[in-house]
């Protein structure tokens, strides 16, 4: 009987492709493991089993039907309840099976499609070939297929490409295509005893044969201790055999590399390899796990445990101690044998985080995230299908992948963070609303911590979805830290801002320094300036590909385009007029850091910012010196801003709070809050009651003085009336549509007709198109629409309304080339 697999591939394909299973293959293949198929005449791609059955669907042709190729695994990869939690985000957000495959699997867990060539042993006009179409034929075997990057690279020549195309057209080459296994796991040599030997009467012969051989002999009994012989003998079990390492065997005294190679020759021991974790676990620090709660604490701990299935809020002010409760919740979970995931919105904050978390739980803690190399990321995605996975996730977004066989607690920590929002590209899911949904098909519990929550969140709350648990004062009773508000309009207008710092930072910064404690800058943009321009005649460089303009970096010497990073050299006289005055603007952390240097020169300075923390280990070396005093200053985008714990820190210098508070977006009053009080939330932690200096052209705004007075509440409330009068979150969803196109007239046309035929069913809910502030994108030209969906609204007929349209808009001829997609729940 025909056996058939539905098969989703990582494309944008709308349905998982359906293929044929071979008898030989069908006992071994079941949902959720990898398998191998071709696509087209010569690409073949790894999927992942969707569904198995027996019947053929009617719309599939019979006899285009291919085989599936090969069987990756002997095991799922994906548990049931993450294929469930996969359709879910494809349905939710608007995208395909495939987009989600993409985003969730490692790099290493996918196998990939290479070009291959390989020389074609019936060729023999070799007369016609030029000298270095037949240096490429020289290079090439018959047998095995080189791929055109390695060919590249032995060759030294700059484009390979032409030459083999010419060598296609001759048939002197013929290209397959290969499957390229991307993860190894990581081996050492071991050492064994050889299985003709485990046996005390055969080593008693052997060492009466090597009594010739001493240092043979003597290299023998050393593996034998090391490998507790001895018990697998008194047992006779020699399961008990322990691992011994070549390197380790090597290093006793006595020991040499000859020895050992006799022996292996002689078939008494043999060296293999041995899969090593790549994974680094700390051992736990069992006094830690006893530290008591406050009173504050204590309470807030027991309203949560007493909230069973429904989602808890614990709001906090900043230092009120929420990781503790995280990690009395986490040592209830592990010990009702759950496991844990602990959500975290950057990778910078995991540094301090795991720190805190390996020397309670030891190596119970697994870390995920994008900085880790993805053999690191394979290694933990396998270790959580094995019978001793790690029983507490630390990790980011894409944690939400991993496989979990007992989730019982998810912590989504800093839930208001826009961090947790994927942007580009598909699947755009949320993932603290995923997380959500994760739990309840799982049966986990979840906790939503931070101190200042998305209003979304806290409506929530207030209306019985969610229990409100709040922390209302610092940890030991340590005050907020001081809040100063200087209008640098003011400033300037009576000439008193010779700096990016206000008369009272530069003395605030001074005065801490003198005391020994340390300072946190936070200027929310990266490199020198952000515009260069023209003192003559105004001319500002602009990006070739994207309607933006050039930031200067000074230290790489050059402009860079901060949407497609394009880099440009920077220009020595205007294009338009000639002249060579040409003045930077505007502030970046770079700018910043020259600035400290020169009004501070005592100081030691270090820099935060997607620049300085391009790997893991420089996250790790710049949170770490600060946190040993080693700096002074530190300057930072937002990534500071985010659950940073250290005691020294005195005085923050919020150097331009206009930049949050004048975006045109609904939502900007809501993140200045938020991103204002979690930095200001840095001061005075331990020590002294710290201090803020608030630098703004718009003292009188009142979000001003909520963020001055901590006063969370009249934030939501002026936020939540302006939202029911003009119809945005939480009384309503929002989809924003956009499209995209090469030329700028084309898109024009799709976005309009696209709106065309939903306005009929959506009327005035659906705004736009409009050019976005930023039109245009990697040489892409864009159009967005917002559609606002009303509560009464069915979510499934909107998603059939929505890719119907689009599937008749791409599906018209003129518009070939149109990229039309979806943000749901856009932030």
């Amino acid at each position: 009987m025909n056996q058939f697999a539905d098969i989703i591939l990582p494309l944008a394909v709308s349905q998982p492709y359906t293929y044929r299973l071979p008898q030989e293959l069908a006992r071994r293949v079941v949902v959720g493991t990898r398998v191998v198929v071709p696509l087209g005449r010569r690409k073949y791609y790894t999927g992942i089993v969707f569904r198995l059955h027996a019947t053929l669907p009617a719309t599939v042709d019979a006899s285009a039907l291919k085989d599936v190729a090969e069987v990756v695994d002997d095991h799922p990869l994906l548990l049931p309840a993450q294929l469930q939690f996969w359709e879910w985000m494809a349905q939710y957000y608007m995208c395909t099976l495939g987009e989600v495959m993409k985003a969730a699997l490692p790099s290493g867990l996918k196998l990939e499609s290479e070009s291959a060539v390989r020389k074609n042993p019936d060729f023999s006009d070799f007369d016609v070939l030029t000298e270095r179409e037949s240096r490429v034929l020289d290079a090439l075997s018959a047998e095995k297929g080189d791929s055109l990057a390695s060919l590249q690279r032995e060759l030294n020549i700059d484009n390979v490409l032409p030459l083999v195309r010419r060598l296609l057209e001759r048939d002197a080459v013929v290209i397959e295509e290969k499957m390229a296994r991307q993860y190894r796991p990581k081996t050492e040599k071991h050492v064994r005893l050889a299985a003709d030997f485990q046996d005390e009467n055969c080593l008693n012969e052997v060492f009466e044969n090597l009594k010739r051989t001493p240092k043979q002999s003597e290299l023998l009994l050393k593996y034998l201790e090391l490998s507790k012989a001895s018990t697998a003998f008194a047992l006779s079990n020699m399961g008990l055999l322990e691992e011994v390492a070549r390197r380790d065997l090597l290093r006793l005294p006595g020991a040499s590399e000859f020895a050992l190679s006799a022996l292996v020759g002689k078939g008494i021991l043999e060296v293999y390899d041995y899969e090593v974790g790549r994974l680094k676990t700390q051992k736990a620090l069992p006094e830690l796990l006893t530290k008591e709660l406050n009173p504050a604490q204590q309470q807030a701990y027991e309203e949560i445990t007493q909230s069973a299935s429904t989602p808890v809020l614990l709001q906090g002010v900043t230092s009120s101690g929420k990781t503790e409760i995280y990690i009395r919740l986490i040592e209830d979970a592990l010990r009702r044998g759950e496991q844990v995931l602990y959500l975290l919105p950057e990778i910078a904050l995991t540094t301090q985080i795991m720190t805190r978390l390996s020397r309670v739980f030891g190596d119970k803690l697994g870390v995920y995230h994008s900085k880790f190399p993805d053999a690191e990321r394979v290694e933990l995605w396998q270790r959580q299908l094995s019978e001793r996975p790690f029983s507490l996730i630390l990790g980011v977004r894409s944690s939400l992948f991993l496989p979990f066989r007992n989730l019982g607690l998810i912590i989504v920590d800093e839930e208001h963070e826009t961090s947790y929002k994927q942007q580009d590209p598909a699947p755009r899911y949320n993932a603290r609303d995923a997380a959500l949904v994760l739990a309840r098909s799982t049966g986990a519990r979840v906790l939503l911590g931070t101190a200042t929550p998305a209003v979304e969140t806290y409506h929530n709350a207030l209306s019985g979805k969610y229990r409100l648990v709040e922390l209302t004062t610092r940890y030991g009773d340590r005050q907020l830290p001081e809040i100063v508000v200087e209008d640098v309009k003011e400033l300037r207008r009576k000439k008193l801002m010779k700096s990016p710092f206000s008369p009272r930072l530069t003395e605030e910064i001074r005065e801490a320094l003198a005391h020994h404690e340390q300072v946190i800058l936070f200027q929310n943009r990266r490199g020198y300036s952000p515009v260069l321009e023209c003192h003559t005649c105004g001319w500002t460089p602009h990006c070739e590909h994207c309607d933006v303009p050039l930031t200067y970096h000074q230290q790489q010497g050059r402009l860079v385009c901060h949407y497609c990073g394009t880099p440009y050299p920077l220009p020595q006289q205007c294009p338009n007029c000639g002249s060579t005055e040409l003045r930077d603007l505007g502030y970046g952390t770079e700018k910043i850091e020259a600035a400290v240097r020169a009004f501070f020169p005592e100081a030691r300075t270090a820099r935060m910012d997607l620049d300085t923390t391009r790997s893991r280990s420089s996250y790790e070396r710049i949170l770490e010196t600060f946190g040993r005093g080693e700096t002074d200053i530190l300057i930072g985008t937002q990534m500071v801003t985010k659950g940073l714990d250290f005691e020294r820190v005195h005085v923050v210098g919020i150097l331009n709070a206009d930049q949050s508070l004048n975006v045109p977006d609904f939502r900007a009053f809501e993140r200045s809050f938020q991103m204002l009080s979690q930095v200001a939330g840095r001061a005075g932690r331990k020590g002294r009651r710290g201090l803020v200096v608030f630098q703004t052209r718009q003292p009188q705004l009142p979000v001003v003085q909520q963020i001055v007075t901590n006063d969370y509440r009249a934030m939501y409330a002026s936020q939540l009336v302006e939202r029911r009068e003009f119809l945005y979150p939480p009384f309503c969803r929002i989809i924003n549509i956009f499209v995209r196109h090469r030329d700028e007239r084309i898109c024009e046309d799709a976005a309009q007709k696209f709106a065309q035929s939903i306005r009929p069913y959506f009327q005035s809910d659906l705004l736009g198109p409009d050019r976005p502030a930023v039109a245009r994108i990697q040489a892409l030209y864009i159009r967005k629409m917002m559609l606002k969906v009303r509560p009464a609204f069915s979510a499934a007929s909107i998603r059939r309304t929505l890719l119907s349209a689009r599937d008749v808009l791409l599906a018209r001829p003129e518009l070939k080339g149109v990229q039309l997609y979806f943000d749901v729940d856009p932030l």
